[in-house]
């Protein structure tokens, strides 16, 4: 008998494994998922809470506007692609330290559904193995004070932070590290990323020929599923890498503007890639020093979130720096709409779920009473946008395990599950 090389040997185990779910030779049928539900997941995250007076919108539901000079009014143009969440609480949990820790991880223990994971970790383990990157993490001046609960939103478990990268340079040399090196070192990486369907293709050929009509007609369209997958994963064809960012000191307090557009310049391009499914991108930290010097403020961030209601220079200057960072979230909206899916079906908006998250509610209290949460996009179909909703209390794990069920996951709890499973009512 011929010995198959290892090669030989591995590509006919890959053709039989394609085609495998559609001629009865695993012990799981793969059945399609008619639900609606999001592709992709981002989480953009703000500190220092807010002044509810000047965030809430007025009236509800789909009948809801922003005030004129209000910290959410830059986001009007993306209104009917909204759903902007008030009245959700941190049970037990106050304070900035509590609150960051809280924030992603509902206060889950290693022994809960989550295992004390973020919700952004635990997505990318369930939807993103495949991917280049299970998920990529972007910061902006994160990491001046090191890695702790103060400086840290994403966790693979129960005190494992997964820290951002807060250099776009050093992002934009790992996301494409590969260009520009000599030309063997390019064919290498030309063959890692090789379509395993065009590696296997004279065994696939044999396999079409002895299959009956029924079952050929079934392989071809699970061929052509996989294909659009490998698609997303290695991106388009015409997915070329961006000119490199500029080498930015990422420390500068005045180079904070710029650090932030190139992040999420570079987020929105790895999904548009195909290179992830989960990213985040985390502008500074709780308790965040930032001065907005290009806003002409001289006070810091965190100093002016203290700002009482006697201070009303203070307070002017607070909604000031928080409507530029609602500026900065509908920057990332306009990206994200004028992207295709990589993988067919409208913008990449039209397909993600994006969860602009803070850690307090009232900066000024230190609580994590009625923390503000906004989400963008319709998760594929399965939300309603184009409404203000009130939630009068929730635990704001419900949120999270709705942002889980938008991504077809079906954990009945996140984090924390004495209060209470299942996800948030009314928001689909």
């Amino acid at each position: 008998m011929a010995k198959l090389s290892r090669r030989q040997f591995g590509l006919g185990v890959g053709a039989t494994l394609l085609a495998a779910p559609f001629l009865g030779l695993t012990e799981r049928t793969v059945r399609a998922d008619d639900t609606k539900s999001a592709k992709r997941l981002i989480v953009f995250f703000t500190p220092n809470g807010t002044i509810h007076e000047h965030w809430r919108p007025t009236g509800s539901g789909a009948n809801f506007e922003f005030s004129p000079g209000s910290i959410l009014e830059p986001l009007a143009p993306h209104k009917s692609d909204l759903i902007i969440c008030g009245g959700l609480d941190f049970k037990g949990f106050d304070n900035h330290e509590a609150g960051m820790g809280a924030m992603l991880t509902g206060g889950g223990g290693a022994g809960t559904e989550s295992a004390g994971m973020s919700i952004d970790q635990y997505i990318a383990g369930k939807i993103g193995e495949s991917s280049r990157f299970p998920s990529l993490e972007f910061g902006v001046q994160t990491s001046a004070w090191g890695g702790n609960v103060q400086t840290r939103m994403s966790y693979g478990g129960p005190g494992l932070y997964v820290p951002p990268d807060d250099s776009p340079k050093s992002a934009f040399e790992r996301m494409f590290g590969d260009i520009g090196q000599d030309e063997a070192a390019a064919q290498r990486a030309m063959l890692r990323r090789q379509s395993v369907i065009d590696l296997v293709k004279d065994e696939l050929g044999g396999l079409q020929k002895r299959v009956g009509a029924e079952e050929k007609q079934k392989l071809e369209k699970h061929l052509d599923a996989i294909r659009k997958v490998e698609t997303g994963l290695q991106g388009p064809g015409s997915c070329e890498a961006p000119q490199s960012p500029l080498e930015l000191d990422p420390y500068d307090n005045d180079s904070f503007p710029a650090i932030g557009r190139a992040q999420t310049d570079l987020l929105v391009t790895a999904l548009a890639c195909g290179m992830t499914r989960v990213a985040s991108l985390q502008w500074s930290h709780t308790v965040g020093p930032t001065v907005f010097s290009w806003l002409g403020l001289s006070e810091g961030h965190h100093s002016l979130s203290h700002s009482d209601d006697a201070n009303a220079a203070g307070v002017a200057a607070f909604v000031a720096a928080e409507r530029w960072f609602a500026g900065e979230f509908a920057y990332l909206l306009e990206q994200l709409k004028g992207r295709p899916d990589p993988e067919g079906g409208g913008s990449l908006l039209d397909t993600t779920v994006v969860l602009w998250a803070k850690e307090l509610g009232d900066g000024r209290a230190h609580t994590c009473v009625d923390v503000p949460f906004v989400l963008a996009g319709s998760a594929g179909g399965r939300w309603t946008t184009g409404r203000y909703l009130s939630f009068d209390g929730a635990p704001h794990q419900k949120l999270l395990v709705s942002v889980c069920h938008a991504m077809g996951l079906t954990n009945p709890t996140f984090g924390d599950p004495s209060n209470g499973t299942g996800p948030l009512d009314g928001l689909s």
